[in-house]
């Protein structure tokens, strides 16, 4: 992937025709897989003797620190392409506990925006979870639940992974929900991926009973691409916004984007598109000009920086992992980042 920012953008000629007919206030809303955000210290129960300092990943307090920092980087610039002040809410996964989200919001990127954080500890075996980071001055959470996976094969009653994280709360004066995801690893059967995207629906038509005018909006590492059956047949997120037409249809504007060859990580030489927002009916305008009364998409983009791709050799370009086997790389993430843009008329 080339180190220029990829930044798609939906209706751009219209939403500027639309500033100039009212105050529009522009909101960003991101993801990023923080690949293996462990402390140094053990949890009892969990998996993460390797993130120990004298684990086979030697994670001392040095190498904690910076990946802290790297990441704090990333996430204080993430939706700076469109909006100053960047993301108003970050969806993350793969974080171990509270202790490492305090941690991460006291980097100086992160405190000086006051962000906050919403977290539930999770049953996953490896010890991570997804979580929520958000400026306070903007999203007020209303309501935080963790709905978990559900495993329908006896053989796997006693393994427990990712469950649905849910935060509700209030943005520009809407209700808006947000579910963050982490489907099972491609170590795993294409059915487990399936199971869990059964289920994320199932959340999803939960949710939008509840309040049919909900801004809903599901993200996370999906494990899967927007075009595989997970994704488009069982979680039924549509390739056009044209395709919306009914309250419970949702929109994965991302589609595209990897269809254009833009990912958010690269295996053998192929770049997937993983890393997902998707987003409620309620949330996407078809008309030829939108007036954006309430919250509405008006972009997308992977995000991305020289420094977050590997520099030169054989995995140039590709995203600059942390660790590779023992190799300590100094780096971020193997997923880069996603945001969508929301607008709407103030006036």
């Amino acid at each position: 992937m080339k180190s220029k920012v990829i930044l798609f953008v939906v209706l751009l000629i219209l939403a500027g025709q639309a500033l100039a007919n009212g105050k529009m206030e522009k909101y960003a809303i991101g993801f990023y897989n923080l690949e293996n955000l462990f402390d140094t210290i053990h949890d009892e129960g969990k998996m993460d003797s390797a993130f120990l300092p004298k684990g086979s990943y030697k994670w001392d307090t040095e190498r904690y620190q910076l990946k802290l920092h790297n990441l704090a980087k990333v996430l204080g610039q993430l939706g700076t392409d469109s909006i100053a002040d960047g993301c108003a809410v970050i969806g993350v996964a793969e974080v171990e506990n509270s202790r490492v989200l305090d941690d991460l919001c006291a980097q100086p990127p992160l405190k000086k925006k006051n962000m906050r954080y919403e977290h539930i500890e999770g049953p996953d075996v490896r010890g991570i979870d997804c979580a929520l980071l958000y400026d306070p001055s903007v999203f007020n959470v209303r309501d935080t639940k963790l709905v978990p996976y559900v495993q329908v094969l006896e053989k796997d009653s006693n393994y427990f992974t990712r469950g649905f994280f849910i935060v509700s709360g209030t943005l520009a004066g809407e209700h808006l929900t947000v579910v963050v995801n982490h489907l099972p690893s491609r170590y795993s059967e294409e059915f487990y991926r399936k199971l869990g995207a059964k289920q994320l629906r199932v959340v999803v038509d939960s949710l939008l009973k509840d309040d049919p005018k909900l801004k809903l909006i599901v993200m996370g590492d999906m494990n899967d691409d927007p075009m595989d059956e997970s994704m488009a047949i069982d979680l039924g997120a549509k390739r056009y916004p044209w395709e919306v037409k009914n309250r419970e249809d949702l929109y994965n504007p991302f589609w595209n984007t990897l269809v254009e060859g833009h990912g958010t990580l690269e295996y053998m030489g192929r770049w997937n598109l993983f890393d997902q927002i998707i987003l409620s009916k309620s949330i996407v305008d078809n008309s030829k000009r939108p007036k954006y009364k309430s919250l509405t998409l008006y972009g997308h983009n992977v995000f991305c920086r020289d420094y977050m791709l590997e520099p030169d050799g054989p995995f140039k370009g590709t995203p600059l992992r942390t660790i590779i086997g023992s190799k300590w790389l100094k780096g971020y993430s193997d997923h880069l980042p996603t945001v969508v843009y929301l607008m709407k008329n103030e006036e």
